[in-house]
């Protein structure tokens, strides 16, 4: 009787010893623990089980995970809060949650095995504003502390070294004169004077002027921008090429043969800002629903895209060539029209979290370079990257066979980098998981916002001329919002 007395408690003992390990190794981290310093559209946090890992993890983990998200509001006794959990599959949650009004007493409760986990429940006053909120700090430079941001960026430095004193009056009838061409060029001219935006638009195909808009007027209600003016490139093509006058073009996309200052590109910088409102690809998302582990995904090189670049159709053939290490397809024709019977059928799209069915994803230029790629890093495949005189604001802090495995511009080196990686399967594992990491350290939406309001920032810096808004700019409004603001001016006191 004894002996199975003392055999129950050491069962249980080791129970508790085994429940209080796995609680120790659950860490809780990110931008959403903040939210009363980090206003997003959508806040985001990470719930790692440190103790798992992609080989580790089971199913029936998400099961047991639990969070709640709830507040008070000024108008009930309830706010409006979305909350939404993505399984990495890895041991490691993104919990993302978007407030629709001014929340007070807001609390995050994580519960795992229905017990609150590490620090939980989060406790916060508040108020906790919503993005639209239109609230700004008057520090930019706390508030860049308080926003997490990095206090320097090595790309916005080498960027922007050609440009220093400049009078932006005498700039803009330069660039007005050399890149004003309706049919091939758009750009904007924009001011930002007392934190509202105003802009004049040049061209024929001005709509991308949006994501400009969109990012200005976030960042402005964020924190109060120093008054300045800048262009915006509106097409893909960076414009100010070396060897010419370098004139200041900010641009979503640069080249080797080019000196543009470079932002992250309307589509990562929308994917940023319509978080979890977005009905397309979002850097969280990816992650959060690819459903294959490593070991059960195909040894394949999976690729869809339309037709524009000839590579694209090289590729192809490539891949007729050796159809056991491909499964590529062109979705449309435009460029090629001519060549749809050689190079087609085209096939309908599938959704990009079904490209993870495959080990291998093949990133290969477009128009300018890929924009896809920030998403191909996400969902954990193993990149095979074309070599490309186009870059995004993030490709020089990659490195080649750690984040991504090199292929050479005109595909030639191909075949050879698959067989590869099939030989080399904990290698080419290692590699995909360093690419999913990157993303999630450096191209997240608190990523993309922070580096905006350094570039911007830094920027502002370089302006000598008085900024004042030119007769017959438009005035880019922020969207109306109801919303109580609370008293941010900390110089403001009572007089004794």
């Amino acid at each position: 009787m004894e002996t199975n007395i003392w055999s129950i408690f050491v069962v249980y003992m080791s129970l508790i010893s085994i429940k209080l390990s796995e609680s120790n190794k659950i860490k809780i981290s990110g931008p959403g623990l903040q939210p009363q310093n980090i206003v997003m559209p959508a806040r985001y946090f990470l719930v790692n089980f440190t103790y798992l890992n992609e080989d580790s993890y089971t199913p029936h983990l998400g099961k047991n995970l639990a969070v709640e998200i709830n507040g008070r509001s000024t108008k009930s006794n309830f706010c409006r809060v979305w909350v939404n959990t993505l399984d990495r599959k890895d041991g490691t949650f993104i919990v993302r949650y978007k407030v629709y009004e001014t929340c007070t007493n807001l609390s995050i409760s994580i519960y795992y095995k229905n017990k609150h986990i590490e620090n939980s429940p989060f406790m916060f006053d508040g108020p906790i504003q919503p993005d639209q909120c239109n609230c700004p700090d008057e520090d930019l430079n706390l508030w860049l502390k308080k926003y997490g941001c990095s206090s320097s960026y090595e790309n916005i430095i080498n960027d922007l070294k050609p440009f220093n004193k400049l009078d932006m009056t005498v700039e803009i009838q330069k660039i007005v004169q050399k890149y004003h061409k309706p049919e091939s060029t758009s750009f904007c001219h924009y001011v930002i004077k007392n934190n509202k935006i105003y802009r004049d638009c040049y061209g024929k195909h001005i709509g991308f002027n949006m994501f400009a808009d969109n990012i200005l007027l976030s960042l402005a209600r964020k924190v109060f921008l120093p008054d300045m003016e800048l262009v915006i490139n509106l097409g893909d093509w960076p414009l100010v090429h070396k060897g010419n006058e370098p004139l200041p073009v900010f641009s979503w996309c640069g080249s080797n043969e080019t000196i543009d200052i470079v932002m992250p590109t309307y589509d990562l910088t929308e994917s940023a800002l319509e978080n979890m409102g977005r009905i397309t690809l979002d850097t969280l998302s990816v992650q959060g629903n690819v459903e294959l582990k490593w070991k059960n995904r195909k040894p394949i090189a999976f690729w869809r895209g339309r037709d524009s670049r000839a590579e694209r159709l090289k590729l192809i053939d490539i891949a007729r060539a050796y159809p056991e290490l491909f499964n590529v397809s062109l979705t449309n024709f435009f460029f090629y029209r001519d060549k749809e019977a050689q190079y087609g059928p085209k096939q309908p799209h599938i959704s990009f979290f079904k490209f993870f069915d495959y080990k291998y994803q093949i990133n290969v230029d477009g128009t300018v370079a890929a924009y896809r790629f920030p998403y191909l890093l996400a969902g954990g495949g193993m990149v095979l990257k074309q070599d490309s005189p186009y870059y995004e604001h993030f490709y020089r802090d990659l490195r080649k066979w750690e984040h991504y495995v090199p292929v050479a511009r005109d595909l030639s080196d191909l075949v050879k980098r698959i067989k590869w990686a099939r030989e080399h399967d904990y290698e080419a594992h290692v590699i995909a998981d360093n690419g999913r990491k990157f993303a999630l350290e450096n191209l997240l939406p608190q990523h993309i916002i922070c580096y905006y309001a350094k570039l911007f920032s830094e920027w502002s810096k370089r302006l000598e001329n008085k900024v004042t808004i030119r007769d017959g700019m438009t005035h880019v409004p922020q969207p109306k919002f109801e919303c109580n603001c609370p008293l941010k001016n900390k110089n403001i006191h009572e007089e004794l």
